[in-house]
């Protein structure tokens, strides 16, 4: 007699089994982009009281650092709230990658009217370089993932990085816009370009989720300090000549010595 009763609930539950699957699988089909996901970041900041004070105030700060991060993501891509400037933003993006700036540089240096120009693009070369040998090594040291939401695009594509910390984009632009204030601009309009340009680099990286908060933050301040170590290491056309003319005279008298040891010995 209670056979009717159990059947009629068990098929109520496994239609609202399959109910809630297919909704799963739909939400899952749907989002393509992480940005809404709540369970996104996989981030542990439970809290105990137990626990050193340092720890505490530490979990709290990775806290606020991921939450300000995800609410800054607005054009993490098309689904988001700001995908549609997703392709400003990128090109924004891209005027901060080391490709231009590299390929720039060294045309300038090949093609310069003055060797003051010259030595100038030199130095910047040598100051990219140096910036990203010393992001790759923080980043090998420091090993933290990017943003869940964060999605790889083409322009991006180059040089991918799988962690986020610090931003190299945020460390370029300090540098190049520190670089270019002290040698090259001397009109207020332009130092709020250059200013601005920087700035706006580095808000492309938490707009389209590539980073947090204090990944970027923490590559300005770097970019910042990588030029009074450029400006100390400062190469000049001289002294660049002075070093290129000595390491040629000493082939010539190596290929020299080997000449007469070869013509004594026969």
């Amino acid at each position: 007699m209670s056979s009717p009763p159990f059947r009629r609930n068990s098929c109520r539950g496994a239609a609202c089994g399959s109910r809630a699957s297919f909704e799963c699988h739909v939400r899952r089909r749907g989002s393509s982009c992480s940005y809404f996901s709540p369970g996104a970041q996989s981030e542990d900041f439970s809290v105990s009281l137990s626990q050193p004070i340092f720890t505490i105030t530490l979990r709290f700060l990775l806290a606020i650092d991921l939450w300000l991060s995800k609410r800054l993501g607005m054009c993490a891509c098309e689904e988001s709230p700001w995908g549609s400037i997703r392709p400003l933003v990128r090109l924004l993006e891209f005027s901060g990658h080391v490709i231009p700036w590299l390929i720039g540089t060294i045309y300038t240096l090949l093609h310069g009217e003055s060797v003051e120009e010259q030595e100038i693009m030199l130095n910047l070369a040598l100051a990219l370089l140096l910036d990203l040998l010393l992001v790759r090594a923080v980043k090998t040291v420091v090993r933290r993932r990017r943003p869940a939401q964060n999605r790889s695009d083409i322009l991006s594509a180059f040089f991918v990085e799988r962690y986020s910390f610090p931003s190299g984009h945020a460390t370029r632009a300090a540098m190049c816009a520190r670089f270019l204030l002290a040698q090259l601009v001397d009109t207020a309009s332009m130092r709020v370009l250059v200013v601005g340009w920087a700035a706006l680099v580095s808000l492309s990286r938490l707009l389209l989720a590539r980073h947090y908060v204090t990944d970027v933050g923490f590559g300005l301040a770097m970019g910042y300090c990588q030029y009074s170590l450029v400006e100390r290491l400062w190469v000049t056309w001289d002294c660049l000549q002075d070093l290129l003319l000595l390491r040629l005279t000493e082939r010539f008298n190596r290929a020299y010595d080997g000449l007469w040891m070869a013509d004594w010995k026969h």
